[in-house]
């Protein structure tokens, strides 16, 4: 949610008279982008004519006329705001004694609202102008946000020293009254902390203890250049004062690491930030805070909620939903959203222009990348890479896997979508079709080849795997034309076969993680079984040539059900209930028409280097040279790959 959103939001929870006196962040905002913008020192080519100078001066000429005036209706805002703080924090001050002397409890909680309310006031403003200076900043090109903050942190609206005086009077109160600890903390239970992204401010000036309760769930980020020296700085400072730490996530580029942890605070004490402060500036290392997005599930909001439900407020009717919280620190907080995982590979290398139409793609389709791991070796061009995807739920992943099609084939580069979910990883049987998918070769072109007839052959195969043709009669008509050809062939073929680069590699690493292998082929069994015992394959299974009663020649016909494409998805499930598994732990891998039914039936099916309907329909495609980028899919890197015994 854009922040000028947000606070309209959250103004719809505030009185009306807080309401009015909120900052204007979409008028400062609506500035910017009408007179700061078109002024910025950022420079582009469409003015190479002019003299450089002559450009940076008429820029900077206007650029100081329009932060000055941003600057002075900045101020306005923030005179606004601090006035009404000053005025708010007076008549809590001098309402407090008499209300605490009544020393009843119903009106001691009251007040605290009252208290916790005006924090929120400050917290959403302060928030305002610290994203409109970062704005200012990125757009005008000057750095004017950490001056004007420090400068801000000096105001009372901001240090806050008289209320956070009065919220202890009033929790100390409390106590004594003998409140149930629960609903001390239901009221006290106030997400409310600024954000700070510059190593060089005070976070205890910045962060005033007025701005923290009990319950209260903080974001503590630390970066830095020391690795595990930073880890150790936060979990030592947590560990001295009391909080639950709810999450962590580590990021490392070298030497430098950045350690986020989600804290739930236990009391209103802010020396820890001052500890988080001191050893960050320890370890040159920039600290940052911030506050999940739960305001809306906040007990006084929900409170807020009730009350005007019960007098039917109309105001009620513009309130949001709570807000999405995820359930880790590396998930991108948006709801209705279900997790895939992208594999994009090219042997030759992932150039710049693909990746950023790539991007381009996730964001037009609104889909967020969580994670990005680089699978081939880092000493080498980068190659493939697995990303994990928060994809929005109601996608449809037809469209964009055509859509895809076309990214892909531009760049000769293979990007496989598939769910991110524990079948992933745990896929235990993988069915491969035979004829150019584990071989190189159509094995009943090789035997055509022998019998003389192989341009007919071959040009009946080829219409059949581009689905011009049935199979059952494409294989009955090539079949036909073997009539009369030596049994002997079939010795002569097992001689010639080529199999496919990657595949005897792939079979063995497969069977050390302890998969099933089959083969299902549209070819003949005496060398499926051959392809079986040469990989160590487990299963099968093809079609059964009839031989002669003296056993010496083909007798142009098959015997037995013929292995067309349902075939092979029925035979897929076979395999797969015998050894107990679902589909959703089958993979399949192949590249003929006759392929389709075994790759749809697959919980992963694998277009190999197939023919453009095949692709079209196939859920994952490799078109690259090796059938090793398989593992690539289920996120093992080349270095798994090693270990497993090799990367040929």
């Amino acid at each position: 949610m854009k922040f000028g959103n947000y606070l309209e939001e959250r103004k719809e929870h505030l009185p009306d008279h807080y309401a009015d006196k909120c900052i204007d962040y979409n008028g400062l905002k609506a500035f910017l982008k009408s007179d700061v913008y078109s002024h910025s020192i950022k420079i582009d080519s469409s003015e190479e004519e002019k003299p450089f100078a002559e450009i940076v001066s008429e820029r900077l000429n206007q650029l100081q006329k329009c932060e000055v005036v941003f600057i002075e209706k900045l101020d306005e805002q923030l005179n606004k705001v601090s006035d009404f703080f000053n005025l708010e924090s007076e008549k809590l001050s001098q309402e407090a004694p008499k209300i605490l002397a009544e020393n009843a409890a119903n009106v001691t909680t009251e007040l605290l609202k009252r208290i916790v309310l005006l924090e929120r006031f400050v917290f959403l403003n302060y928030t305002g102008i610290t994203k409109i200076l970062k704005k200012n900043d990125r757009h005008s090109g000057l750095s004017l946000s950490q001056p004007y903050l420090l400068r801000v942190s000096k105001l009372p609206l901001v240090k806050a020293d008289a209320l956070n005086v009065l919220k202890k009077k009033v929790m100390n109160k409390l106590t004594e009254q003998h409140l149930d600890s629960t609903a001390v903390t239901t009221v006290v239970s106030s997400p409310i902390m600024v954000r700070s992204r510059s190593s060089h401010l005070n976070p205890s000036s910045v962060l005033p203890p007025a701005f923290i309760g009990p319950n209260q769930k903080v974001l503590v980020s630390l970066s830095g250049p020391h690795g595990t020296d930073i880890i150790g700085a936060v979990l030592d400072c947590l560990a001295r004062h009391p909080c639950n730490i709810d999450d962590f996530m580590l990021s490392r580029l070298y030497h430098n690491v950045t350690f986020g942890v989600l804290i739930t605070l236990h009391s209103d004490n802010i020396a820890v930030f001052r500890e988080l402060a001191d050893a960050a500036q320890k370890w040159d290392a920039t600290l940052t805070y911030d506050i999940p997005d739960s305001q809306a599930t906040e007990p006084l909001i929900r409170e807020q909620k009730e009350q005007r439900k019960k007098t039917g407020d109309k105001k009620e009717n513009r309130l949001s939903e709570p807000i999405y919280i995820p359930a880790s620190l590396e998930e991108a907080p948006y709801s209705g959203r279900i997790k895939y995982a992208a594999t994009i590979l090219n042997q030759n290398g992932l150039n710049s222009t693909f990746l950023s139409e790539w991007t381009s793609f996730l964001l037009k389709h609104k889909i967020s990348v969580e994670k990005l791991t680089r699978l081939n070796k880092a000493n080498e061009l980068l190659s493939c890479a697995d990303l994990k995807l928060s994809v929005p739920r109601g996608m449809d992943m037809s469209a964009l896997r055509t859509e895809l099609i076309g990214l892909s084939a531009s760049y000769g580069t293979d990007v496989a979508l598939q769910r991110d979910d524990v079948f992933r990883k745990n896929k235990r049987l993988v069915v491969f079709d035979m004829d150019s998918t584990l071989i190189y070769q159509e094995v009943i072109d090789e035997i055509a080849r022998y019998a003389g007839v192989v341009d007919k052959v071959a040009a009946i195969t080829e219409a059949a795997m581009n689905g011009e043709i049935d199979f059952k009669e494409s294989l009955r008509r090539r079949v036909a034309l073997l009539n009369g050809t030596s049994v002997g062939v079939i010795e002569n073929v097992k001689q010639v076969l080529t199999f496919t680069e990657g595949a005897r590699f792939l079979c063995r690493a497969l069977k050390k993680l302890g998969f099933k292998l089959a083969v299902i082929s549209g070819g003949f069994m005496p060398l499926a079984t051959y392809v079986k015992g040469e990989l160590g394959l487990d299963y099968a299974f093809a079609n059964q040539l009839k031989v002669s009663s003296d056993g010496l020649t083909l007798t142009g016909e098959t015997v037995g059900p013929i292995v067309d494409g349902v075939r092979k998805a029925e035979l897929l499930e076979v395999i797969a209930q015998a050894e107990g598994l679902t589909l959703n732990q089958v993979i399949a891998v192949g590249d003929g028409a006759n392929d389709l039914w075994m790759l749809n039936k697959a919980g992963l099916g694998i277009a190999f280097n197939a023919k453009p309907r095949v692709q079209e329909q196939a859920r994952a495609r490799i078109n690259q040279k090796s059938l090793k980028y398989v593992l690539t899919l289920l996120g093992y890197s080349e270095q798994d790959m090693e270990e497993l015994g090799g990367s040929n």
